[in-house]
């Protein structure tokens, strides 16, 4: 070899980018066996977000949110009451994951690039969201576009705030952030009159009001949606097994809606003649997909008879039928016109 092919090949090397190290393989059920010798799963939820997560005066958790970790906990350890319910503020959540105090986050958490590849793994959305805004009917706008000049409510360090900024900056228009990081004391900024709007998810904006009940309908939810929020339960990367258990849960519970399974008549469904109900719940011979989960295969009747289908969580939730009266839209099932869609189990 040359000299100069020598130095040639040393210097190619000295500035080639370094190699990446191998990636660990996740401990097989690392977070499965904690949950269980504990006896309850650790859910990160929201403080309080009516439809969401949010306890009554007994103390009593409740909400779309709430019911993913009772259906993961009833997969998992056979009843959907053992739950550790640990309210985490905006900032709080991520920080929360990452140290293991939580064992899954349930909290209208939008689904992001940054966000995944820092050490977050998430499961398939449970509600497909977009952020909007809410003025008073007293205000002049009837439109975002009418908000020119507006001073805004939004909550400090979300995502919320980046999308705000990113819209007015792309309208050319202008408004004076009011950013608070607590959300109690956001909110009650806004219904104090300190700003002309208050943007975050359409459906939190839902809740909101709807908290209001004496003057809900003074307060007007603007049509447009400036973003894309699929809002999605996350577990810590590293853990495939646990991921793999969040994940069919979610789509255990869209499955149910699809193939018209119930709490009222899951038990009735054990007969069933069809392969695909069979399959989930776990009556097919030879089929054993709970086992490849590290789970028995009654895990998905267990979900759907003590939580429900995806259909009975949202309407009960956050549906027509509830006090935020929201309609499916976009979370509608796949063939009815919406994107909630699951992969086939089998």
């Amino acid at each position: 070899m040359s000299l100069l092919l020598g130095l040639a090949l040393t210097m190619a090397a000295a500035l080639a980018p370094p190699a990446r190290a191998a990636a660990k393989a996740p401990v097989a059920g690392g977070t499965l066996e904690q949950v269980r010798q504990r006896g309850a799963l650790r859910c990160g939820v929201n403080t309080g977000l009516p439809g969401f997560g949010a306890p009554d005066s007994n103390g009593e958790w409740s909400g779309l949110d709430v019911d993913v970790c009772r259906a993961v906990a009833a997969a998992v350890l056979g009843d959907a009451h053992k739950v550790h319910f640990i309210p985490l503020g905006s900032r709080q959540r991520f920080s929360s994951l990452a140290a293991g105090e939580i064992d899954l986050l349930s909290r209208n958490t939008t689904w992001t690039l940054s966000r995944d590849v820092q050490g977050m793994e998430f499961a398939p959305p449970v509600y497909y969201d977009g952020q909007a805004f809410m003025v008073r009917r007293s205000f002049h706008a009837r439109s975002v576009r009418e908000l020119d000049g507006a001073t805004i409510c939004v909550q400090q360090g979300t995502t919320t705030e980046v999308n705000l900024a990113d819209y007015f900056q792309s309208t050319g228009m202008k408004y004076t952030p009011l950013a608070i990081e607590d959300l109690g004391e956001l909110v009650a900024a806004f219904f104090a009159g300190r700003c002309d709007a208050y943007t975050t998810d359409a459906s939190a904006l839902a809740a909101t009001r709807a908290a209001q009940t004496t003057s809900a309908d003074d307060y007007l939810i603007l049509p447009e949606l400036i973003s894309k929020e699929p809002l999605a339960p996350a577990v810590r990367k590293g853990d495939e097994q646990w991921f793999d258990i969040v994940k069919w849960t979610i789509y255990a519970l869209i499955e149910a809606e699809e193939r018209g399974i119930t709490k009222a008549n899951v038990q009735d469904n054990l007969a069933s003649a069809a392969p695909g109900v069979q399959r989930l719940l776990g009556v097919r011979t030879g089929a054993g997909l709970g086992k490849s989960l590290g789970l028995d295969d009654q895990w998905a009747v267990r979900i759907i008879a003590q939580v429900g289908n995806y259909g009975e969580v949202f309407e009960r939730n956050v549906g027509r039928n509830s006090v935020l009266r929201l309609n499916r839209g976009l979370n509608a099932l796949w063939n009815q016109g919406g994107l909630m869609y699951a992969m086939p189990i089998r």
